[in-house]
């Protein structure tokens, strides 16, 4: 049996989790200036919780507030806020809703999840790494790749800022 199966049928994991926001990080990366330059940045404000019923069942959901969004240039910041990417006056939320988790063997596990931003909706399917901290935590650590037309985020200024955003996460959770 597999350590994420082993730990998700344990007694202790059943219940509900609640995110450590000091100790998680939300990231991405976009290429830039026709993919010879990253951008990089991460969002500041973010809060979530998840549920463990059993080894199958799974559910979990994560709140991004678009206005965090910060890559160390304040002016960049304040146009990726406008509504030519995230509009952030009118869709001030970007979710991820976890439906359900299988092991994927070893310390890893593919979560079906949701991503909605700027109110439209699209499957994120993702494959995380699980970390069982030595406070009773658990890191959740996970890399995918989005294109960021598919959620209407299209600022482009001469074609310069590239299709597919890259997201990092290393979120921790608590059971509560």
């Amino acid at each position: 049996m597999s350590a994420v199966t082993t730990f998700l049928s344990s007694p202790e994991a059943v219940g509900v989790w609640s995110l450590d926001t000091e100790q998680s990080s939300i990231r991405f990366e976009n290429g830039t200036m026709w993919g010879a330059l990253k951008v990089r940045g991460a969002f500041t404000d973010f809060s979530g919780s998840g549920e463990i019923k059993d080894a199958k069942t799974v559910s979990g959901r994560i709140d991004i507030k678009a206005a965090s969004i910060d890559t160390g240039l304040g002016t960049r910041d304040h146009d990726l806020r406008r509504s030519n990417f995230f509009d952030t006056d009118h869709y001030p939320d970007i979710t991820i809703v976890v439906k359900s988790g299988e092991p994927a063997g070893g310390d890893a596990a593919r979560l079906n999840a949701d991503l909605t931003v700027k109110g439209i909706t699209g499957p994120l399917p993702l494959k995380v790494d699980i970390t069982p901290l030595g406070d009773g935590g658990v890191r959740l650590t996970t890399e995918t790749t989005v294109t960021r037309k598919q959620f209407a985020v299209e600022g482009n200024f001469l074609g310069m800022v590239g299709n597919k955003t890259k997201l990092k996460a290393s979120v921790v959770f608590r059971k509560v």
